[in-house]
């Protein structure tokens, strides 16, 4: 087709069309195209920026702090009184005891300085004990032998934990971070013994928990053998309900490590201390957009641009048509006056004239659109019958499967089964194959299966009995009308009874008229709320207490058999209420669903 042809248009319709087209995706193109480079060089750059400037702050934190006990370390192997103390033949003698209450009394001074130090604890090849605190405090010499930071501290020279629970002191078991290192003499084969200095995991616990990577990020460490040191949700952690990747944070630099969970974008950020610890934020891209404001506005700012243009196109366009309409709004006028007879000059070859030439049309053929409207009249009725219908479903799918739910969690099975069948052979009811009638049986099976959802859902809150008449099962009768009058039975008369209550529904036929009754024995109502059960018509609203159903189902049965049918009441306060429900009985061929 030849270009030129193509655009070329003797509709104004097709003209307008095209150029609102073109002008609405050319802006949303724009648009859309701008936000998200904005968007997504953003939230890239405040992720790694902003998580990469709080896990440096937090490493030269730790860094400082094991630093600390570094330097404690170093002054007390230095220290001539803990070396001479350490060697001695008999620790336990006078000249010991008297070395061991100096060393003790420093020892007292350093902890009760720093409130960082948890502890600090010497322990000598030749049964020397010596700490902060009172000798009596202490376990014995072979178990304090036997703990990790002991042993790997003669393997490894100098060993820090990752957080764990203290066993040094009786009846005490602090969490907190431990650094052994070992003592030699003044022979490098000659081990001396160990220095123990506990770090307070609190200090690390308060450092990281306070740090805020938008909502949903935080900050975890991990030391070189791959145990957590710290991580806001470790309990968690260590019953594997939620788990790290460990393994990909140890083999990895320091830097950036970007990950998939749950269809959401994570960012690691990595840093290792000069130790081996790997201190890792977490955060999650689309909740660190720094220039929210900057996109807003270059949002509005585009939008306006684009809505100017497109209003100036518009009063050109406008103005060029309103001349001919407003030539045939005159006409209109007229004819509303009732003048029949008047017709429309206008012989434009746009839409303007086609639409004049089918007022013309109109006016000539105006008694064959009367009899279209009766004709419309009609189909509208029955559209309605449907849109009335279709109103009708099941609203307590939702508690019916939480219901289902906890009967799994407590191991009733039976009666998941049992309820789960119940409820599947109602959506299959409710969905249907389009027929607007059924037989009466087939509504009677749908209401047993539904008050067994109901039954087993308040648990000895009301029993039932359901008898029909067997005349009444070839029936028909249309879909759903029972449920929502034994739904109001359940919610507005029983469910608040402090008693068990009974539902009890029958059917039979009285001169070729079905007559079903829904009676309960709950609270009832008085005579005002009974008589506004039926009040609201068409476009009219219902109250929140009085629901639509019981409406839906009259209004229903007066528009399919007409206004000698539908719903009639009785009730007295605490007495309960009765519905009865009539209408025509007609045979059915029943097929099967």
């Amino acid at each position: 087709m030849n270009k030129r042809r193509f655009f070329r248009f003797k509709s104004i319709h097709t003209s307008i069309a095209v150029a609102f087209s073109c002008l609405i995706i050319g802006t949303t193109l724009i648009l859309s195209y701008n936000t998200y480079r904005q968007s997504s060089d953003s939230v890239t750059e405040n992720s790694v920026q902003y998580t990469n400037e709080l896990i440096n702050q937090v490493g030269t934190t730790i860094e400082t702090y094991i630093d600390n006990m570094k330097s404690i370390s170093s002054l007390l192997y230095n220290n001539g009184q803990i070396r001479q103390y350490l060697t001695m033949a008999d620790p336990h003698s006078e000249v010991g005891q008297s070395l061991v209450n100096a060393i003790e009394s420093s020892l007292q001074v350093i902890v009760q300085s720093r409130n960082d130090i948890s502890a600090i604890l010497f322990i000598g090849s030749n049964g020397a004990v010596i700490s902060d605190r009172e000798q009596s405090a202490l376990k014995s010499y072979p178990e304090l032998i036997a703990q990790d930071w002991y042993t790997k501290a003669k393997n490894d020279a100098t060993y820090i934990s990752s957080s764990e629970v203290e066993h040094v002191y009786r009846n005490e078991y602090p969490w907190v971070i431990s650094m052994s290192q070992q003592f030699r003499g003044h022979d490098r084969f000659d081990k001396t013994g160990v220095l123990l200095i506990d770090l307070n995991y609190t200090i690390i616990n308060d450092l990281c928990s306070h740090i805020q990577l938008g909502k949903r990020g935080y900050v975890f460490i991990v030391n070189s053998e791959g145990d957590l040191v710290y991580h806001p949700q470790q309990q968690i952690i260590h019953t594997n309900l939620k788990s790290e990747p460990i393994e990909a944070i140890l083999a990895s630099g320091d830097g950036q490590l970007s990950l998939k969970e749950n269809d959401h974008e994570k960012i690691l950020s990595i840093r290792t201390t000069n130790f081996g610890w790997k201190i890792v934020g977490v955060t999650y891209p689309e909740e660190l957009v720094g220039n929210k404001k900057k996109m807003q506005l270059s949002t509005v700012l585009w939008g306006s641009v684009c809505l100017i243009i497109a209003l100036g196109i518009s009063i050109v366009l406008s103005f060029t048509l309103s001349r001919p309409i407003k030539k045939l709004e005159a006409n209109m006028k007229q004819v509303e006056q009732g003048n029949f007879d008047i017709r429309a000059d206008i012989t434009q070859a746009d839409e303007i004239g086609k639409l004049a030439r089918s007022f013309n049309v109109m006016l000539v053929k105006i008694k064959d659109l009367m009899k279209q409207i009766v004709h419309e009249e009609a189909l509208l009725r029955t559209s309605e019958i449907k849109a009335l219908q279709s109103q009708i479903n099941p609203h307590f799918l939702y508690n019916t499967l939480e219901s289902i739910i906890w009967m799994a969690e407590t191991n009733k099975m039976r009666e998941v089964v049992k309820m789960t069948m119940a409820l599947s052979k109602m959506l299959r009811y409710s969905i249907g194959k389009g027929e607007q009638e059924v037989s009466v049986s087939m509504e009677m099976e749908h209401l047993a299966n539904y008050l067994t959802v109901q039954s087993m859902r308040y648990t000895n809150k009301f029993s039932y009995a359901i008898e029909v008449e067997p005349e009444l099962q070839g029936c028909r009768m249309l879909r759903i009308m029972l449920q929502p009058l034994v739904e109001n039975a359940i919610y507005h008369g029983i469910r608040r009874m402090e008693e068990r209550g009974h539902i009890r529904i029958e059917g039979r036929l009285v001169d070729g008229v079905i007559q079903i009754t829904v009676s309960d024995n709950g609270l009832g109502m008085d005579k005002a709320k009974l008589q506004g059960l039926l009040g609201p018509g068409p476009g009219q609203e219902s109250s929140k207490d009085q629901g639509l159903g019981v409406w839906n189902v009259h209004h229903r049965i007066q528009l399919f058999y007409g206004t000698a049918y539908g719903l009639s009441f009785e009730s007295e306060p605490e007495e309960g209420t009765t519905v009865t429900l009539r209408i025509p009985c007609s045979e059915l061929e029943v097929k099967d669903e």
